[in-house]
């Protein structure tokens, strides 16, 4: 029971918490954009459903901390690069959400995702969680390897995670509202997928990109969002006054 004085493991388990939030958060507006997809009936399942398994897929790659670890092992080269099965995993993870980001996107610009692609998603929940599954396993890959570098106790990266996930289940069904609301947010959110898919196929060939930077300009849009959202409440509500 040393480790309950112990200062070094306390800060270890805030400090690897807050980093598994802050990880999440990608996750959590990926799920947040495929179920609003679905009818509504169906929306707040897919969201349980789609963390449930994020939890259940960091637990498990937590638990074989060893094979983990071999997945940074190199495994081809090409060229004189070196790729590792990690490596292989965030390409394939960062292309999908490029492509994923980019046909939400052209389906918003072109007018036509209420009309026809709303329509089609309607039957889709299964194919909602499988989405939702190949990007939990490259999230998770991410989380779990940042995890492994920064705590050596297995109980203070497990109860890291947990403590995200459960934050992020709170938080899933208010930022899901809010994305909806917004639809300048929603296509803020879809620029942020583009920009993580990116950074994953960057690191994925060895070009690391320090996320603090990534995060920075994340959230400095997101605050000029907030201020452009602020000032069109601030217009609507003296349009409504000028109206009476």
């Amino acid at each position: 029971m040393e480790w309950l004085s112990d200062p070094h493991v306390w800060a270890s388990l805030a400090t690897l918490t807050a980093l598994e939030i802050v990880l999440g958060i990608d996750n959590l507006v990926f799920i947040a954009i495929l179920a609003n997809k679905l009818p509504e009936e169906q929306r707040d399942r897919a969201r349980k459903v789609g963390l449930a398994l994020a939890l259940l897929m960091r637990l498990a790659l937590l638990a074989s901390i060893s094979w983990i670890a071999g997945l940074t092992t190199s495994v081809f080269e090409v060229a004189g690069q070196a790729f590792s099965w990690r490596d292989l995993i965030l390409i394939g993870g960062g292309l999908f959400l490029i492509f994923k980001g980019t046909r939400e996107i052209h389906e918003r610009v072109e007018g036509h995702d209420e009309a026809v692609g709303a329509t089609l998603a309607r039957a889709t929940f299964q194919g909602v969680i499988l989405q939702i599954i190949i990007l939990d396993a490259v999230f998770s890959l991410d989380s779990v390897i940042t995890a492994v570098g920064m705590a050596e106790e297995l109980w203070v990266m497990v109860t890291a995670v947990i403590i995200a996930v459960a934050l992020m289940l709170v938080a899933s069904a208010p930022l899901s509202a809010f994305v909806s609301r917004h639809p300048t947010v929603k296509m803020l959110a879809l620029s942020f997928l583009l920009l993580i898919g990116m950074v994953l196929v960057a690191d994925g060939f060895g070009f690391h990109i320090p996320k603090g930077y990534i995060y920075a300009a994340m959230g400095f849009s997101i605050l000029v969002e907030s201020l452009n959202l602020i000032a069109a409440g601030r217009r609507k509500r003296k349009e409504a006054e000028g109206a009476h």
